[in-house]
């Protein structure tokens, strides 16, 4: 009886001590390193504001819906496997999968229609999903297709369109250029604002 009291109190004290280190030590820690100067806006999701309003994160690309799809102002992010914003994974379909297979001829044709241009002309990220499915990069190819429907809806000349797609591109990867679809498209609207 003498050896369970022990062991019941030695228990007692590692549980006591793990949940102090691991309850509170623990996620005070983390909570302190993210609010090391530099880390503190992608601790908190990195959010974009405009006007003192969360507009999106630059992180997370959520592909903008336009209210008229006829009249898409808006620049767009690669596809969701998942196709619920809500949510994010990847499809896990294989190369040779022809449900994969007939989803990106399905992109492709969409885009193309919506683009106004060949379905050979629609670049592979802009019918491929990421592995997050909320990938907020494009490539400089995908955005560039986008640029004469989002200057002929918006009434911006296309060479300023363009230039906006130079301005915000940055690095893709390691050392492929990209452009961030959130930053692209608000930039778009501040020169339709003026």
């Amino acid at each position: 009886m003498k050896v369970w009291f022990k062991q019941m109190g030695a228990g007692l004290r590692v549980l006591l001590v793990f949940t102090v280190l691991l309850g509170v030590v623990y996620p005070l820690g983390v909570w302190a390193v993210s609010r090391i100067p530099g880390l503190e806006a992608r601790a908190e999701g990195s959010v974009v504001t405009v006007d003192g309003k969360a507009v999106g994160s630059s992180l997370i690309g959520i592909d903008p819906v336009p209210a008229d799809p006829a009249r898409d102002p808006y620049f767009h992010t690669r596809p969701s496997a998942t196709g619920d914003p809500s949510t994010s994974g990847g499809s896990n379909l294989g190369g040779f999968s022809d449900k994969l297979v007939q989803q990106v001829q399905e992109r492709k044709a969409t885009i193309a229609q919506r683009e106004g241009v060949s379905p050979d002309a629609v670049p592979a990220d802009a019918v491929t999903a990421s592995g997050s499915g909320v990938d907020p990069t494009i490539s400089v190819a995908y955005a560039e297709l986008q640029v004469p429907r989002v200057a002929r809806v918006t009434g911006l000349p296309e060479a300023q369109v363009l230039e906006l797609v130079r301005q915000h591109t940055t690095g893709y990867g390691i050392g492929v250029p990209g452009v961030n679809v959130l930053e692209l498209n608000l930039a778009v609207a501040a020169a339709e604002a003026h």
